[in-house]
C-alpha cells in the first residue's frame, strides 16, 4: 500500500522525540508492519529529518564500519556475561553476530601466518612446475628418438626389400 509524505513524517515524528513510541508499539496502533515503520525512521534519519540521536532505532550492525566492528569487539572482550547482555541490547547487536565478527578478526590476524604459509607453497609450486617442464621436454626428446629409430627401422628394412635377389631378370 502506497502512503503519502506527510503522513509517513508524521507516524517518524511519533518514533523520534521525548515521548517516542518504538516502532512495534506504534506497529500495534496503527496496523503498519514494524519493519516498514523502521525503514521509514532509517531513511529520515537518512535524509536529516530525524536529529542524530533522536531516533530510538540504533543503526543495523550490518551498516556499521570496520573501525565500528573492531570498537565492540575488544570492547565486549572484557566485560562479564551479565554485562556483556546489557552491552548487546545498547548496541543492538545479537550475541552470534559478535562472535562472527571476532572470528572474523581473528582470521585476519591468523592471515600473516597464512601468508606465509602461502609464500611457501607458491615456492613449491614454482619448483614443481619447473621439473613438469624438465619432464616433459625429456619426454619429447624420448618420443622424437623413437621416431627416428623407427624411421631407420623402415629405411634399413625397405632398402633390402629394393635391391634384386639372386637369379636374373
Amino acid at each position: 500500500m502506497k502512503y503519502s509524505q506527510s503522513f509517513r513524517s508524521s507516524i517518524v515524528r511519533r518514533m523520534t522525540g521525548r515521548r517516542a513510541l518504538t516502532a512495534t508499539a506504534l506497529s500495534r496502533e496503527v496496523g503498519i508492519p514494524q519493519q516498514t515503520l523502521s525503514r521509514w525512521l532509517r531513511a529520515a534519519g537518512r535524509v536529516g529529518l530525524v536529529p542524530a540521536g533522536e531516533s530510538k532505532l540504533p543503526r543495523r550492525p550490518q551498516d556499521w564500519s570496520p573501525q565500528e566492528i573492531l570498537e565492540a569487539v575488544v570492547e565486549a572482550a572484557g566485560l562479564s556475561d551479565e554485562k556483556l547482555g546489557a552491552f548487546l541490547r545498547r548496541k543492538g547487536i545479537h550475541q552470534a553476530r559478535l562472535e562472527q565478527w571476532r572470528g572474523r578478526l581473528l582470521d585476519g590476524l591468523d592471515d600473516s601466518a597464512g601468508r606465509s604459509r602461502r609464500s611457501g607453497d607458491r615456492r613449491r609450486i614454482k619448483a614443481l612446475e619447473k621439473e613438469l617442464r624438465r619432464k616433459d621436454k625429456a619426454l619429447a626428446e624420448t618420443a622424437a628418438l623413437l621416431v627416428l629409430q623407427k624411421k631407420v627401422r623402415e629405411l634399413l628394412e625397405g632398402g633390402e626389400d629394393d635391391t634384386p635377389s639372386g637369379g636374373g631378370a
